[in-house]
């Protein structure tokens, strides 16, 4: 009941700061599918998305013990591959935990967290796909090169030290009723009002439109 008082709040605040700027609240755009089309191909309903990531998420603790994350299996990953090029990182304190010792010694299609994110991974690919929008190119700006190295250690520091993302820490920990979830979205709504800002300098299609507009 206090979640939902809270999420309340926030959308009564979001609306009345959206139509104090420009008027009105914008609105969803039509969608052109219908029916399975549009179940298959996208866009999802908000509503729809929603119930998916409640029942996704009820079903990842039924069968993992454990609430939905994401970003453990990165650090997995990256102890894997520093141990093939030779580099130790059995004594760093995070990997003297025993379930994450554990998890260094063995595969990582022994991993829980691993092998969701290679199904999210898979299933974005399809996604996207199904949408026609798989597309992937290698012309990629060295702006948003820079951005993409500074941001990804950034997040990846930060959600060990906060021992999970926005999904992990923040999605999760609300959805558990802990504490530790709101904590976490005052500073990570802090971070994104400083992330929004230097958007421009990195993306320039950003600052193009911005300055068009």
């Amino acid at each position: 009941a206090l979640s939902l008082a809270i999420f309340g709040a926030i959308a009564l605040i979001t609306m009345r700061v959206e139509r104090n700027r420009h008027g009105t609240l914008e609105q969803p755009p039509e969608s052109e599918r219908h029916g399975m089309a549009r179940w298959l191909r996208g866009p999802w309903p908000l509503v729809g998305g929603a119930v998916a990531l409640v029942v996704l998420n009820f079903l990842t603790l039924a069968i993992s013990g454990r609430p939905w994350g994401i970003t453990s299996a990165f650090a997995l990953w990256g102890a894997k591959i520093a141990q093939a090029i030779g580099i130790d990182p059995t004594a760093w304190g995070y990997w003297q935990r025993p379930a994450n010792a554990e998890a260094l010694q063995s595969s990582v299609f022994s991993d829980v967290t691993s092998v969701m994110d290679f199904g999210i991974i898979a299933g974005a690919m399809l996604a996207a796909s199904l949408a026609g929008r798989f597309a992937p190119s290698l012309r990629i700006p060295l702006r948003s090169v820079i951005a993409a190295v500074v941001g990804g250690l950034m997040l990846g520091y930060g959600a060990r030290i906060a021992y999970g993302c926005n999904i992990g820490a923040y999605f999760s920990g609300i959805a558990s009723g802990s504490l530790h979830g709101y904590l976490w979205a005052v500073a990570a709504f802090a971070g994104n009002m400083l992330g929004v800002a230097l958007r421009p300098w990195f993306f320039m299609e950003r600052r193009t439109s911005r300055a068009d507009g």
